[in-house]
């Protein structure tokens, strides 16, 4: 029997995993989190009831439906499920698993990343505080355990996320006392342009989603610090479209710029990455159908940054991708891609209308933390170029920047913009930090002998 590993249990996760059973294969599926689901449809603990309108609003049906068919596959032994897991390593066909009962090895011969993606972040003075979150920990709080994590929150950044986690904030009876979107209007209105013309629906549904945020919203506006004492910040200073300036008492920042791919173990598979000018990221090179290396497919954010309804397409168009590679039939893709490629023209759209703010993260001061994990300031990153040159990996080993806990994950795109600022180069000339293993923070005692009882698959 063919062994196919999928790694993520989320809408890319769950349709590959679906097509494959359908063809009378039997998948192996890593997973994360505590319930199949993913991010955009996490499920509470098994204790805490919460109705599905509650917790995904007009994505309801979609999320009730996904968690059907996992569940039903996994009730009638049609796979294996991992969750709680992490792949921390792929060599050889084999893949390191840290699970609650330590690491295994599992091999596989087809593998089918569906690794999703993670908040993409930027600095700000202060943010390395208590009480300053990812706009996806606010939303995981909300989902997972009903909490929210401050009185009085303030959400910056940009992109669909930030709306959408105040929304579901205010739902759900928080404070939420300003919303502060760093893109200004002129480029939002350029962007939905395009953006209503693939999707108008979804267009207009966050369009009414935006004007329910009343005059908490504010637009173009730049983040200058967030001001903080021993329990965490008491207020975050900006200025408006206009210039002026502005302090918003706060006990709670959430902060989050769209979303970046995660390809930590897309990058330790052997794909290859080139830089993306509409994304601002660095992105795996795949075909159509999400052929990216010998026996190596992916699917949803991991590939591209889509949303879950474009996740659920490309976990089956890469399923249909292995079946061919195996010789075996697969359903016809053909509306599928076509599909696929209308989300792509939406979403192209949707990155020019909530960009990255270069510009913001270029000036920021030298004393301003550039690395939480490790400690490291922008200045600290600047003074390393005369000895690394305008290269990721050298000032990584010169500055720490990158070394901690993230492996470069929140800090790597903030850094590259300031080597490129101070070296007066293209940013995609900074290059990026090279994955290794172990891609997710593992304890030694992990990796420990466990005698005749370690399981290897």
């Amino acid at each position: 029997m063919t062994r196919v590993l999928i790694v993520g249990a989320g809408p890319a996760g769950i349709r590959a995993a679906q097509r494959l059973v359908a063809a009378g294969l039997h998948p192996v599926v890593v997973d994360e989190g505590t319930r199949a689901g993913g991010q955009i449809y996490r499920r509470p603990p098994e204790g805490l009831k919460r109705p599905p309108q509650t917790l995904y609003g007009s994505e309801a049906n979609k999320a009730v439906a996904l968690h059907g068919c996992f569940d039903s596959m996994l009730e009638a032994g049609q796979l294996s499920y991992h969750p709680r897991s992490s792949v921390v390593a792929l060599e050889g066909q084999t893949a390191q698993v840290m699970g609650p009962q330590g690491v295994e090895t599992i091999a596989y011969d087809k593998l089918i990343l569906a690794t999703g993606a993670t908040d993409r972040l930027a600095p700000v003075p202060g943010w390395q505080s208590a009480g300053v979150y990812s706009l996806g920990a606010t939303q995981i709080a909300l989902k997972s355990q009903g909490v929210a994590l401050g009185r009085r929150m303030v959400l910056a950044g940009s992109g669909p996320l930030l709306t959408l986690v105040a929304s579901q904030l205010r739902k759900a009876g928080a404070q939420v006392v300003a919303v502060l979107d760093t893109a200004p209007l002129t480029t939002q209105a350029a962007g939905a342009f395009g953006m209503a013309l693939a999707r108008p629906r979804v267009t207009l549904r966050g369009a009414v989603m935006r004007a329910g945020l009343g005059r908490s919203y504010h637009a173009g506006v730049t983040l200058t610090r967030i001001v903080t004492d021993s329990t965490g910040p008491t207020a975050i200073h900006w200025q408006d479209a206009r210039g002026r300036d502005h302090a918003t008492p706060c006990d709670m920042v959430g902060l989050g710029w769209h979303l970046r791919a995660e390809t930590h173990l897309t990058d330790l598979a052997g794909v290859s990455m080139a830089w993306d000018q509409v994304y601002h990221q660095w992105l795996p090179e795949a075909d159509a159908m999400g052929r990216a290396a010998a026996g190596v497919y992916l699917a949803g954010d991991g590939m591209r940054i889509l949303g879950a309804d474009g996740a659920e397409l490309a976990g089956k168009i890469a399923a249909s991708a292995c079946l061919q590679d195996l010789g075996m039939a697969a359903p016809d893709t053909g509306r599928a891609l076509k599909e696929l490629r209308r989300m792509q023209r939406f979403a192209s759209a949707m990155q020019r209308a909530f960009p990255w703010p270069a510009q913001m993260v270029r000036a920021l001061p030298a004393d301003t933390v550039l690395c939480r994990c490790e400690g490291i300031s922008v200045g600290d990153l600047r003074t390393t170029l005369s000895l690394s040159g305008p290269e990721a990996n050298r000032a990584k080993s010169l500055s720490r920047v990158g070394m901690g806990r993230c492996q470069g994950r929140y800090c790597q795109l903030a850094g590259a913009e300031v080597l490129a600022a101070e070296s007066g180069v293209p940013v995609d000339r900074i290059g990026r930090l090279r994955s290794q293993p172990p891609a997710r923070p593992a304890p030694i005692s992990a990796y420990l002998d466990k005698g005749p009882d370690a399981r290897t698959k």
